[in-house]
């Protein structure tokens, strides 16, 4: 799909916009580029955290101390401010909005009232940052996001309803026509039919960056956050890690769903849909180059990184009836869909069925010790849990066809790996390690294929 507009989309993460000096950088990343004219941002850092723990429920102290926090945040960046007072009144509306909603919390919350409460902080961002533009003298216009994104009621997790946001592209476009105005709004947030914020959960505001790129139809979206790109592996465990100029869609979607946190998973969605190229740089050091992710890469590598997952379980599942049945697979995965468990990787034998899990992400409800969950599997077959597991994904291309696998089976020589799985993907093999033998297993991989 060719694009048919010059415009970008850019967007701020947390770190980028925690004080007065990072949103100045922010402003002379965008002012910088005539062809930026959407930036979505993310709450200030720390402040969607301590929105979340109101809206989990507090006595009054809590409660008074996390808004005091919240506020300290804020006019940190608001008192540095030429003309503060303005945009001061409106933060102290908000935080007079969230100490009501957060009373209320207190007495009995629910997922409605908790998308109301974390969803202002993108909105008080925004307010700041749209001011601060406004003072260093560029035309900046405040959007609420809520009336172009539209989903679904699942206020934690809401899915985007597409045709009803896509419909609402006259909105930005309107305000896009004033050739010089650069659109300030709000990452992560969402609104479901009845008018109600939604989130569209953690690391959403990459999705919605990506989303407004689909909706104006932008030649590019630019994801501004701490780290120059994407890296062969994480840097802090191999410091000689190599950044990656250009990545496919698939190869950074397997990347991102393997747990590089660099970019969360769901943006590769709409940029895929729209074939919009989206590019990954660090807003602290903008000079310093960074990742492009399209849709075609010219000769790609057979190695392309190597990504991983901590907090790793395995539950393994024994059953003689498995042997030459149909529809056990189904039995078993219908339980997983009913407590809302969250695979990562499946290995089946003729008489035992292994999955991982992530064991943070899968709490409550969906949590392995969950006891209703482990009665309906004990139906099915005997059941054992182990913990303390991390997964690591080696990313690359044709990889089910590749002669040259014996490099990285050479890093797992001195490692006891419980699972391998293969032949799903052609994109990645999925080693699941002993949680303390994953870094070394990461570190060796690295050195036998990127160095």
């Amino acid at each position: 799909m060719s694009q048919d507009s010059n415009y970008i989309v850019a967007k701020f993460g947390g770190t980028s916009v925690a004080d007065y000096d990072s949103m100045l950088n922010c402003f002379n990343i965008i002012n910088s580029d005539p062809n930026v004219r959407v930036v979505v941002l993310s709450a200030s850092a720390g402040v969607t955290n301590l929105l979340v723990e109101l809206a989990s429920g507090c006595d009054t102290e809590r409660r008074k101390e996390i808004i005091e926090k919240i506020r300290i945040i804020q006019f940190n960046i608001i008192n540095r401010l030429q003309f503060p007072e303005e945009i001061a009144q409106r933060i102290e509306s908000c935080l007079n909005h969230i100490s009501s909603l957060s009373e209320a919390a207190s007495l009995s919350t629910n997922e409605a009232l908790a998308a109301a409460i974390v969803g202002h902080g993108e909105l008080m961002s925004t307010m700041i940052f749209t001011h601060l533009c406004k003072e260093q003298g560029a035309r900046a216009e405040y959007l609420d996001a809520r009336d172009v994104i539209k989903t679904n009621a699942n206020f934690s997790e809401a899915q985007v309803i597409l045709e009803r946001t896509l419909e609402n592209a006259d909105k930005v476009l309107s305000l896009l026509a004033d050739h010089e105005a650069k659109i300030i709004t709000q990452g992560f947030i969402g609104q479901e039919e009845e008018g109600k914020t939604t989130l569209l959960g953690r690391g959403g505001s990459d999705y919605s960056a990506a989303l407004f790129a689909e909706v104006i139809k932008a030649k590019a979206c630019h994801i501004w956050t701490d780290v120059a790109g994407i890296y062969t592996t994480d840097p802090r465990i191999v410091p000689n890690a190599k950044r990656i100029e250009t990545i496919s869609f698939k190869e950074a979607s397997e990347m991102a769903i393997f747990g590089a946190k660099v970019l969360h998973p769901a943006t590769i969605l709409p940029a895929v849909r729209a074939d919009i190229p989206v590019f990954i740089g660090n807003s602290k050091d903008p000079k310093a180059g960074g990742t492009w992710i399209s849709k075609n890469v010219d000769n790609p590598p057979t190695f392309r990184g190597v990504a991983f997952k901590r907090n790793q379980s395995i539950l393994t599942i024994s059953s003689l009836r498995m042997l030459g049945a149909s529809g056990f697979l189904s039995k078993v995965f219908s339980i997983f869909s009913k407590y809302n468990v969250v695979i990562d990787c499946v290995t089946t034998s003729e008489v035992a069925l292994a999955v991982t899990v992530d064991h943070k992400q899968n709490q409550g409800h969906g949590s392995l010790n969950n006891p209703e969950l482990l009665a309906e599997l004990h139906e099915l077959g005997s059941v054992k849990i182990e913990h303390d597991y991390s997964l690591i994904a080696l990313i690359g291309n044709k990889l089910s066809q590749t002669s040259g696998l014996s490099k990285a089976l050479q890093a797992l020589d001195n490692c006891t790996f419980r699972m391998v799985c293969q032949g799903a993907s052609d994109y990645n093999i999925c080693f699941l390690v002993p949680a303390e033998k994953a870094d070394s297993t990461i570190i060796q991989l690295h050195k036998n294929l990127f160095e």
